[in-house]
């Protein structure tokens, strides 16, 4: 094995136990555990990422990479704007279903008692989300819309609501709080966001 294959090996090991400490323990979890869990030690923590907190950061981009890769993926390019907030959020619903569902929960709930915690990183994690959405952002931008096309600008004030309904969606659903979710609720609720609300009406920046 080369020296960058064991960098990513370690690397990819790293990120996986993190994911298990960090859901469970959130601003409480101890490098020297999450270190043992990969086989490695705390050394090869600072020299892969830095710090804890570097590593928390990795670890939500990790997180975050695929899931908006599958979500672009997910979504035809022809759909008009109400088309593809339906497609995306059957996709976003089913992922309540998945396997690692609770563990997802509970990393979100522990990301947000760090965050708390440690003003720095709530900025870097905000930093690092918004990055990440940059690729919904994309996806719904160009798309037709009562007799417009929507702009990065209208995408992106979208996208903020979006991720604000389906994340708390999805927390409801896990925490049995929303028992008549299932993909048709959340297809008719980001629906009717878009459809009421003036999410993608002018531009701020138009003259």
């Amino acid at each position: 094995m080369t020296r960058a294959e064991t960098k990513e090996r370690n690397r990819r090991a790293l990120l996986d136990a993190a994911f298990q400490v960090v859901s469970r323990d959130g601003y409480r979890a101890r490098l020297d555990e999450i270190a043992a869990r990969a086989g490695l030690t705390t050394g090869a923590v600072y020299s892969l990422f830095g710090s804890k907190n570097d590593l928390v950061v990795a670890l939500v981009a990790d997180h975050l990479r695929p899931h908006y890769e599958q979500i672009e993926q997910a979504v035809p390019a022809e759909l008009d704007l109400l088309g593809a907030v339906d497609v995306f959020a059957r996709y976003y619903r089913r992922t309540c279903d998945a396997p690692d569902a609770r563990s997802v929960l509970s990393l979100q709930i522990t990301l947000l008692d760090m965050a708390v915690h440690d003003q720095g990183l709530a900025d870097r994690l905000a930093t690092s989300i918004r990055a990440q959405e940059q690729q919904l952002t994309a996806l719904f931008a160009g798309r037709s819309h009562s007799g417009g096309v929507v702009t990065a600008h209208q995408a992106q004030r979208l996208v903020t609501a979006l991720r604000a309904l389906f994340v708390g969606l999805t927390q409801g659903v896990g925490l049995g709080l929303a028992p008549g979710a299932d993909e048709q609720y959340f297809a008719d609720t980001a629906r009717a966001l878009v459809s009421g609300m003036s999410l993608v009406g002018p531009d701020a920046d138009a003259p």
